[in-house]
């Protein structure tokens, strides 16, 4: 089993920047792909980035890209989303998710979760 906790996530003003961590424990991290995926209140929950075991591949919804960039450190078992530009429409909670084999944007294709950490953007 795998447990993850994210951490990071705060209130922060339009066009500010913020870093999400994700940490891991109970598993061979770097044989998953981690993803990070948000809900807002009264919304499905939405993806957001993937990236491969290794790090060398990855893949975002298109209305992150160029603003959020992910990231891993599998010496330190921790997936990182940092988020620049933001928008009041990204406020959410931030969840991060792992799954073996591919990349994936699917919610149901990832077999861990945590518990998320809530991001607030004011206008």
């Amino acid at each position: 089993q795998v447990q993850l906790v994210e951490s990071g996530g705060g209130l922060v003003q339009a066009g500010g920047s913020l870093r999400l961590s994700c940490a891991a424990s109970g598993g061979t991290f770097s044989n998953y792909v981690m993803g990070w995926f948000r809900q807002a209140p009264g919304k499905e929950r939405e993806f957001v980035a993937t990236i491969s075991w290794s790090g060398g591949g990855t893949y975002y919804a298109d209305s992150m890209k160029g603003r959020f960039t992910i990231s891993r450190d599998n010496a330190k078992n921790t997936v990182y989303l940092q988020m620049n530009s933001l928008k009041p429409e990204d406020t959410a909670v931030y969840y991060c998710a792992a799954r073996r084999s591919a990349l994936s944007a699917r919610a149901n294709m990832y077999d861990y979760w945590g518990q998320g950490t809530q991001v607030t953007v004011s206008s």
